[in-house]
């Protein structure tokens, strides 16, 4: 058995751990690949147009090309931990553990670029499917700084001794600063923080018993101007960005994906109104949604369509001075407890796809459990699920339900895909949040318990295998952060950054579902018994990787966006 882990870390903590020139080995790293990246990407075009004119080629070629989406993923992770490392040490705030985690990201990444990354657990993406020859890796495993991290950037000792300052961060949650270079910021993380903190118990409890969230929560969270946050000023809001929101979205969520859901419709129907809406729809429902007086929820799955908006049958018919409303939608989060839906509806049959398409701003009536939907024309009913409890999932029948002509958003038919487009990337953000949230959660409960639980007389940290989890599960909740971060600072910038957005989506959901999966293991048995929260966590990571596009759909459209822009 090896020696405990506060023994034989001590020995290491002066040991240089830290590679000498690491920010000069990181950049050169980088450097090497992007080579890597752009020659991989020129043998997927080659691989695409060998047999462009027999259907979509990308479609033929999912797997190699969802596998260099997620490689270039992995770049642009990296891109973004250098940032943050860069940030830290201008700030002087760079410490042993980010030093240690920036290294261990590289060299954990740069050794999976190499050698095969996971795309989920039982495809793993090789660089030599699209470089047959091995030249492109061979050129990327010479060169020296990718070499050196490779080596020493995530060794043992590297690995022990993260742990070990985990192990010592544990009672301030000192896991890492995660460098948000804005004073405002950091007082909003250590707000919903301490909020997340003290509903943790409450919110396993809304778990066990599929109870919905308390209408008290509501109440407070609308206080603390979550639903507000990125709505302007001048319509009640707070005004603030989508770096803001994920801070918020992110504490929330480490406290429960319920609480760090919460806000998430609300993201969506204030961004519609706002981009899209009339200046009395702005004026009349903005506020509202700002101060939580509208609970709204999003109604644009339909069965047997999911992602496949463009063959929605729902239809909307106009009669008068209303729309009437007929055909189904599923998976509706909150659908019950709600008081407006964004309702995506076909107005034009004849219109192919997208392009019948409008967004409804539909009224509607808060239902209980007996009688979820008490309007005419709606019918329902509640879709029991493992985990994302607290809000609830429906599903809803339309039978000539009726709209009000002047809930159409814009009042213009026909624009509800585009409009709803414009969401795509705050949404994706936000979802990147909220899995950073329940990644960090799973890494909390895995340490703590591996610190109080004794096996063989010694702590569980004590072994290296737990100690090499928790190490991993600390150092890619950083990058699935960062990378978040760096997508949402895209957005507030006010450039397009759907490639960013679904980069963060697509790693974020994956890490939570390790890191929850690698606590659950940490638990034992005991990781599978309701009363410890980690089992709720593991549920609710699950569905992180399907909604608001499953992994496999955020892949192709980083593939898409990468391969679009360089034509």
């Amino acid at each position: 058995m090896n020696a405990p882990l506060h023994q034989s870390v001590a020995a290491q903590a002066s040991a240089g751990l830290a590679i000498d020139g690491l920010f000069e080995h990181c950049e050169q790293a980088i450097r090497a690949t992007t080579t890597l990246l752009a020659g991989v990407e020129r043998a997927l075009r080659a691989v695409l147009a060998e047999n462009a004119d027999a259907g979509d080629p990308l479609q033929r070629e999912q797997a190699r090309a969802h596998g260099f989406a997620w490689a270039a993923t992995y770049g642009q992770a990296l891109h973004e931990m250098l940032g943050w490392g860069r940030r830290l040490q201008a700030s002087g705030k760079l410490g042993e553990l980010e030093t240690l985690m920036l290294q261990a990201a590289f060299g954990e990444y740069l050794a999976q670029l190499a050698g095969g990354l996971p795309m989920s657990q039982g495809e793993i993406f090789r660089v030599d499917t699209l470089d047959t020859d091995g030249a492109l890796r061979r050129a990327f495993e010479a060169d020296p700084a990718v070499a050196l991290l490779r080596t020493r950037g995530f060794s043992g000792p590297v690995r022990a001794r993260i742990a070990a300052l985990l192990a010592q961060g544990q009672a301030t949650r000192s896991y890492g600063d995660p460098a948000l270079d804005d004073a405002t910021l950091v007082e909003i993380r250590e707000q919903f923080a301490r909020y997340a903190d003290d509903h943790a118990e409450a919110a396993h409890q809304w778990h066990l018993a599929n109870d919905l969230i308390p209408d008290a929560v509501l109440r407070e969270l609308a206080q603390l101007g979550v639903f507000g946050l990125t709505i302007p000023e001048e319509f009640g809001g707070s005004g603030l960005g989508k770096t803001a929101m994920c801070v918020v979205t992110e504490e929330l969520s480490r406290g429960y994906i319920g609480l760090g859901s919460l806000g998430t419709r609300t993201e969506i129907a204030g961004e519609l109104i706002t981009l899209n809406g009339t200046d009395e729809q702005k004026r009349t429902l903005l506020p509202r949604l700002a101060s939580g007086e509208i609970i709204p929820t999003a109604a644009f799955t339909e069965p047997d369509t999911g992602s496949d908006l463009g063959s929605l049958r729902t239809r909307a018919e106009r009669q008068g001075d209303v729309w009437r409303v007929s055909g189904n939608k599923t998976w509706i989060t909150h659908g019950a407890r709600s008081d407006m839906m964004t309702l995506l509806v076909r107005t034009d049959r004849d219109a192919p796809g997208y392009k019948g398409l409008s967004m409804f701003l539909a009224p509607k009536p808060r239902g209980t459990d007996a009688n979820p939907f008490p309007a005419p024309g709606m019918s329902g009913g509640e879709i029991h699920v493992l985990g994302y409890r607290g809000m609830k999932e429906y599903e809803i029948g339309f039978d000539n339900f009726e709209v009000p002509a002047s809930a159409l958003l814009g009042g213009v038919e026909g624009r509800g895909f585009k409009q709803l487009m414009q969401t795509f990337e705050s949404a994706r953000i936000q979802t990147g949040a909220r899995a950073v949230g329940v990644a960090q959660n799973a890494f909390e409960l895995g340490l703590a318990y591996a610190l109080q639980r004794l096996q063989f007389g010694r702590a569980l940290i004590e072994f290296p295998r737990v100690a090499d989890k928790l190490a991993w599960m600390a150092v890619e909740t950083m990058i699935a952060r960062q990378l978040t971060l760096f997508a949402a600072r895209e957005k507030d910038a006010g450039r397009r950054c759907d490639l960013e957005a679904g980069m963060a989506k697509l790693l974020g959901a994956r890490v939570a579902w390790a890191n929850a999966d690698n606590a659950v293991q940490i638990h034992g048995g005991n990781g599978y018994a309701q009363e410890y929260r980690i089992s709720r966590v593991l549920c609710d990571a699950r569905i992180l990787n399907v909604f608001e596009g499953a992994a496999e759909i955020q892949a192709n459209i980083v593939v898409r966006s990468i391969l679009d822009a360089r034509r």
